[in-house]
Parts: structure tokens; sequence; C-alpha cells
């Protein structure tokens, strides 16, 4: 970005300009690895700042609150990576990432109906999130690598003014305010990348700037997880998943899939009313309630090998700070401090490196000068699709709430296609390979209405879905 402003001003050459820039990047996470990673190409320096101390290894840490659930990287998220860091998808498969095929290795059950097993269209990786954030970690902050880190500190708001942020103050992480209040540490551009429980917004206020507005839809979802072992001698079962999607008529929803170390990860979850207990007794009670027994038979067998972890921060919420309202130049926002999705749709880690590709776009676009307000577009429009599919089938949810429009007339139209797409796209290979292309992020959701999948969707008779789990592939 120019350091003249946001919007406009004359732009320095590249050599000049990187020579006096400091880029601070709030968060170590995966979106704020990879947002330190694409910056070194064009500052002087770049500090990241983490409120944890980076563990050696792929280990939990506390500020990663959901590390403890289940995780999917989709193929639009896993391309976005190796655009970044060439060879990362080959580095998490041989550290243990599972790659699991879609619909081929899962039982899936969505409105009413199994998907047919048919060949892979897409794959995802499911390695758990300490695993995946190493294997990023590693490479980004490795030998040879130009970014600081400030471990154990806390962001406690910007220097700067309405008109420009000057960088961030800090203060040791479990130390009173009063103990640190003077650490600054100055910088030319911040990126917030801290996740859904950001505090930039009341920052930017303490500036005499104006908040972004938020964009809230809460469907009261809960779920609850736990890592297990396959028993020694059990009989392989046929499948490597199993994924049962909620709706309005049924408000229960599992995931099985693999880990990385022989492990697996089951996750249940429930709307508002019918939130997954978090005791051995009521977890499998609560499986016994999907519309199928086969998690709840795999469950009776398979060892426990952590406590139920359950969460309930579900909500989509997206900040837009690409309104209209007067905020500093120099500062970003990415990853889920932009745009956070409900959880049970998997796609926070590949918008974080969706997200990080259009950063790296919008800074090396020759056509633009890269203003803030330009690169923040950019940003948010990396995860633009995710948000479409996250909010769009959530507003539908009975109960939801928020300040999202729901029920309009015009949307309709749109709503009627889309559910003879999902019914389709169980027992339809053209609209299921479609269907989940779009739901990896790696085609838009316009393609959903390319003449051949219009057609099967519009005048194809019903497909036939399997009344049953098939065990084993279709050939």
């Amino acid at each position: 970005m120019t350091a003249e402003g946001a919007e406009g001003g004359p732009r320095a050459s590249e050599d000049e300009d990187r020579a006096r820039r400091h880029a601070v990047v709030i968060g170590g996470g995966l979106a704020g690895l990879l947002a330190a990673h694409v910056l070194t190409a064009h500052a002087d320096k770049v500090t990241l700042v983490e409120r944890d101390r980076f563990p050696e290894g792929p280990d939990n840490r506390s500020g990663v609150p959901q590390d403890k659930h289940t995780h999917v990287m989709l193929e639009g998220g896993q391309g976005a990576l190796e655009k970044l860091l060439p060879g990362i998808v080959g580095e998490l498969l041989d550290e243990g990432s599972p790659r699991v095929a879609m619909p081929t290795d899962v039982l899936q059950w969505q409105v009413g109906h199994w998907y047919r097993r048919t060949r892979p269209t897409t794959h995802v990786l499911t390695g758990s999130r300490p695993l995946t954030d190493w294997v990023v970690r590693r490479r980004v902050l490795g030998p040879g690598s130009r970014i600081e880190t400030v471990e154990g500190a806390e962001v406690t708001g910007l220097l700067g003014d309405a008109t420009r942020v000057r960088g961030v103050r800090l203060r040791e992480r479990g130390l009173p305010a009063a103990a640190t209040a003077g650490t600054t540490l100055e910088a030319d551009i911040v990126v917030d990348a801290s996740g859904r429980s950001s505090r930039a917004p009341s920052w930017l206020a303490a500036l005499g700037a104006e908040p972004p507005h938020e964009e809230v839809l809460e469907t009261g979802l809960a779920y609850a997880t736990r890592f297990y072992r396959t028993p020694a001698g059990l009989t392989d079962p046929g499948f490597r998943g199993v994924y049962i999607i909620p709706n309005p008529d049924q408000r229960y929803g599992g995931i099985l899939m693999p880990l990385d170390g022989d492990r697996w990860s089951v996750i249940l979850s429930g709307l508002r009313g019918n939130e997954p207990p978090t005791d051995d007794e009521g977890f499998l009670d609560f499986a016994s309630k999907l519309p199928h027994p086969v998690l709840h038979d795999w469950l009776l067998k398979a060892e426990p090998l952590t406590p139920i972890h359950g969460f309930r921060k579900t909500g989509n919420v997206r900040r837009r700070y690409d309104g209209p309202g007067r905020r500093p130049a120099g500062f970003l926002a990415t990853g889920e401090a932009l745009c956070a999705f409900n959880p049970v749709y998997g796609q926070g880690m590949s918008v974080a490196a969706l997200c990080a590709v259009a950063l790296r776009d919008a800074l090396t676009d020759p056509r633009r000068t890269p203003t803030t307000g330009r690169v923040q577009r950019a940003l948010l429009d990396a995860a633009r699709q995710a948000w479409d599919i996250s909010s769009g089938a959530d507003k539908n949810v009975p109960g939801a709430t928020g300040n999202i429009p729901r029920g309009r007339p015009v949307d309709r139209p749109g709503d009627w296609y889309l559910a003879r797409v999902q019914r389709r796209a169980t027992g339809d290979p053209v609209v299921g390979e479609a269907f989940r292309r779009v739901l990896s992020l790696t085609a838009p959701v316009t393609s959903l209405f390319a003449p051949p999948v219009a057609k099967a969707v519009l005048f194809g008779p019903d497909p036939q879905s399997p009344v049953e789990p098939q065990l084993a592939p279709e050939g």
C-alpha cells in the first residue's frame, strides 16, 4: 500500500517504498502467518505479534480455541496454499494429514438422502489444526525467514489517528495493563489476523475512526468433539468418513473424519435447543438420535483418547471494512478478523489462504495502486463465496437471528433452485460434481447454472439416491 493515503497519492518506487516500511501482523494463526509471508516481499521488516508462545511441534495452544475440534482444508484452500508455499500440501501429507476423497470415501447424508459413492471429484485434507499450523509455521518462520516474532504479547490498541495507523500498543500477556502501558511498536502497515474475537473495531473507534458495520447471522448451532483411536483388530468398515448434515426438519448433525497419528475425530452438532452434551453417556445418547445408526455404532467400538470439548461461538460475522466510513490508511483485516463463518462448513482455514493470495495479488497488481481501500476490498472478495454459502444456508434455519435480511421474495427463486441442486446432488453425478466444486471453493456459484447442470436440475428425473449408506464405493 502507498505510504501517502488510503485512496490516492503518489506512489514511490518499489525499492524506496519497501526500505521505509515496517509491517505488523496481529495473530500467529494460519491467516497471520500467511499474511506475514506475503508482506515480506513488500516491507523491509515484518513483525508477527502472537498472544501465545509457539510450541516446538504440532501441539495445541490456547490462542486457537477450536484446535481441539475437527478441521478440513478444502481443495480451494489447498490450491491457495500451494500458490504461496509451493510443495506445502506434500509436506502436510508427509506429516500424516489424511487426504479424503469426496464422495468416494465418505458416507454423506443430506436432505433426507444418502449420496452415491461415485468417483472422487474433490479431496479434503483432514489433519489436525495443530499439525496444519505447525507445518505452515515451519515453512514461514523457518531458516532464512525475514519475519520477526513477538510472542506472549497482546495488542491493546492502535497508534495513529483517524487518517493513518502508525503502529500498535502492546503488553506482556498476563500482566496488568499498567505494567507495560508504554510499550509500543511503530509500523506503516498493521494487519489484523486475530480471529473472530478481534477487538479492532473498538481500537479504531478509540482513534476517532468509524468501526465497520458488522453483518451477523447466528443459528444457535453448538457442537462437541472427541478424538478416538480405532481399536486394534476392528474390521475395516468400508469408509473413511461420515457426514450427516442437519436441516430444518432434522436438527442433529455428526461428522467422523480421520486424523493424523492414526486417530479419528467425531463432531456432534445441534441447533438451538438441541445442543450436544459433553459427558460420555450424553454424547453417545445424542449420537443415537442421528437419522442413521452408522456413526453411533462406530462410537460404541472406538477408543476415546480425549475429553469431549464443546464449542458455541458459531455465528457468521462479516466486518464491512470496505463500507462507507472514515478509517485510517495502513490498517487491514484478514481471515476471521474480517469474515468468520459457521464452522460446520469447514471454510475458515481455506479462506485464510485465499485471503493471503488476494493480498499478494492486490499488492503486486501492475494496473492499480494498492491503496488500503482497494486491498481491503480484495480481501473481502476472497471471502465472499464462502460467506454466501454459509450465510445463504444458515438464513433458512428456523430460529436464526441477526441483521441479515431473510425470507425476501427476491431470494425465493434462487432458494428454490439451490434446494433442487442439493436434492439432486445426492444421486446425479453431474450435479454432485458441480455442487462439490462450489463448496470446495474451486468453482464459482455461477457454475451451478451452467447448461448441463441446469438441465439436470430443472428437467432431469428424480435421482435414485441410496436408501441406506453404501458401505463400498461404486465400481
